[in-house]
């Protein structure tokens, strides 16, 4: 995960917020709209995607920000997130006149339960990256003690953890700080049958492809993705065909942040496989980005589908807590 010195002081003083048992806490959310991706610009379309807006979201609670990954519910605008300080976060976009994403409302932030029932304080225990929804579950990947974990849905924020799923490689092979990243469910009519499928972040193979797996179904098993320097994975969502489309951040001092979304084929992800994909879309800090952590894949009422990407402040006043929409262009 990037990380600043300044952040690690922000987290140690988040960490005092936390209280023993579940505390829930509706969280003031100021939004600015971002109408432009290229700053300067008018350009909506970018690769295979068209930005349709966005918004930068601001609090005077210090709760607010390190959000990692993001669901939205099926048909509407409500969603469930979480944050790698071990926070889940429920609510809802506003959109205005011309349907563009405009503010956020009904925020609630609630702390994570742990396996005994109580709030877990420790933020190498409560590092939450990834979340995936299926079938009354919420299932939440944690990258620095490795695991996967799931939840009933409804009821998550209130509840501890109900079971954990298996890896298909040896949790040791996973980085400490490079570890389990990406968690999403394939759609029920794809090769992979409603599989939930794993990333890594940074965590590589001995051809240095990042270690990636099938959780279950008929096609469980372990594969790979192939990595290109300096790029890390931070979340993916599957489209409706099966294609699974990855959401990657980069940094370095000379050259700053960046991003790109790549779209694996449906029929490429299998037990064995090494996978790449094209890139549909790739930023610079020229273009309305932070350090973007989380992204899904949202099927409008019409059928049109939608892409939406988060990014992680690290409660940082060095960075943004941004919501960007776009819209996937068909082949």
């Amino acid at each position: 995960m990037l990380r600043r010195s300044l952040v690690v002081l922000s987290l140690l003083a988040s960490a005092t917020i936390a209280r023993a048992g579940p505390a829930s806490e509706i969280v003031p959310v100021q939004s600015r709209q971002v109408t432009q991706f290229r700053s300067g610009s008018d350009q909506t379309v970018f690769g295979g995607l068209e930005f349709i807006g966005g918004i930068e979201m601001t609090s005077p609670d210090p709760l607010l920000g390190a959000i990692s990954a993001i669901r939205f519910r099926p048909g509407s605008d409500s969603f469930v997130a979480v944050m790698d300080t071990g926070h889940w976060i429920e609510g809802a976009v506003v959109r205005d006149d011309a349907g563009r994403l405009q503010g956020l409302t009904e925020l609630t932030v609630t702390s994570m339960t742990d396996g005994n029932g109580g709030a877990e304080l420790k933020k190498w225990r409560v590092d939450s990256e990834g979340l995936a929804l299926r079938d009354g579950e919420a299932i939440v990947s944690f990258e620095q003690l490795a695991r996967i974990e799931i939840y009933p849905d409804p009821g998550f924020a209130r509840s501890k953890p109900v079971r954990q799923m298996a890896l298909p490689f040896p949790v040791e092979e996973l980085r400490v700080n490079g570890g389990l990243e990406t968690i999403a469910i394939a759609p029920k009519d794809s090769p992979l049958r409603g599989a939930a499928v794993i990333v890594a972040e940074r965590s590589v193979d001995k051809a240095d492809n990042l270690l990636a797996g099938i959780l279950d179904g008929p096609m469980k098993g372990a594969f790979t993705v192939v990595r290109e320097e300096p790029y890390a994975v931070t979340d993916g969502d599957f489209l409706p065909n099966g294609d699974l489309l990855l959401l990657e951040r980069r940094f370095n001092l000379a050259s700053g942040l960046g991003m790109r979304i790549r779209r694996i084929a449906a029929g490429d992800i299998r037990p064995g496989a090494v996978v790449d994909g094209e890139v549909l879309l790739k930023a610079d800090m020229s273009y309305q980005i932070d350090n973007m952590e989380g992204l899904d894949v949202v099927v409008r009422p019409d059928g049109e589908v939608r892409v939406i990407v988060v990014s992680d402040d690290n409660h940082s006043i060095l960075e943004r807590n941004l919501m960007l929409e776009f819209r996937l262009i068909l082949d």
